[in-house]
């Protein structure tokens, strides 16, 4: 009897980590789902169907004792997919910014989910096998003012991607890089940026964004940017000079003064 696929995803208990877990349950992986909230609990009772094996982890992958509690869950088995999306966003001025939430996202978004790739992509090129999806963004071509902490790391995993992915192109692994626009998940509410012309506009679903991402992934395809608009955002991004791109980021970004 073949062995079922195996598929990890991190950020799974909402959006479009959550999403990614259900393209690979409805694909017939087992999987392991994890986050660093109580609710992936709840993801997992949701994603689980017949013959279908669903596990969770809870642990903050910001840290490495969290990447070390995910890895322990993989145990000695083979990873089929692993798909990195956890991460976190943070809106509103650079200098008004706690450090706290300023550091967490740097843990989660940069430190943790490199630490998790470097352990993956050595799992992988050992077996010469396996897929990698990397959650980056379109923000990753645009300095974020109003967001600068975020598009910067978001510069950095998509920058990451396409390397790690050139690196590993003779042993048989993908790397695929992800990079959506505004989504409509619980991100803005996180990142504190419901009060912006972002965060109140129409976003795309997460279910079909997603899905996109998870094809691109099982087609072995270096990235994708789901979305003509973001498509058109992202060409214009390369083009323009940064100065031009920070202000245009700034008119999306930046908080509405309250009257």
């Amino acid at each position: 009897m073949t062995a079922r696929p195996f598929a990890v995803i991190t950020g799974a208990s909402s959006g479009i980590g959550r999403e990614l877990a259900r393209c690979a349950v409805e694909d017939g992986c087992d999987v392991l789902i994890a986050a660093d909230e109580a609710s992936i609990e709840s993801a997992a009772e949701e994603l689980r169907g017949s013959g279908t094996k669903v596990e969770f982890v809870v642990a903050d992958l910001g840290t490495s004792e969290g990447v070390a509690t995910l890895w322990q869950a993989v145990g000695d088995r083979k990873i089929d997919y692993m798909m990195a999306n956890a991460g976190r966003g943070l809106g509103h001025a650079f200098l008004e910014q706690d450090w706290t939430e300023i550091e967490s996202v740097l843990r989660v978004n940069v430190a943790g989910t490199t630490e998790l790739l470097h352990r993956t992509a050595q799992h992988m090129a050992s077996r010469r096998s396996g897929r990698i999806l990397i959650t980056g963004s379109v923000a990753g071509y645009m300095p974020g003012s109003f967001q600068a902490v975020y598009n910067a790391t978001k510069a950095y995993l998509d920058s990451l991607s396409w390397a790690i992915r050139n690196e590993l192109s003779d042993c048989d692994v993908s790397v695929t890089c992800l990079m959506p626009g505004p989504t409509d998940t619980k991100f803005f509410e996180r990142a504190h940026m419901e009060d912006t012309p972002v965060g109140e506009s129409d976003k795309a679903d997460a279910a079909s964004v997603a899905q996109a991402g998870y094809g691109a992934m099982k087609d072995g395809k270096a990235g994708i940017t789901p979305g003509m608009m973001n498509k058109v955002q992202s060409s214009l991004a390369r083009a323009m000079p940064p100065g031009a791109t920070a202000w245009l980021h700034r008119q999306m970004a930046q908080p509405e003064e309250k009257t």
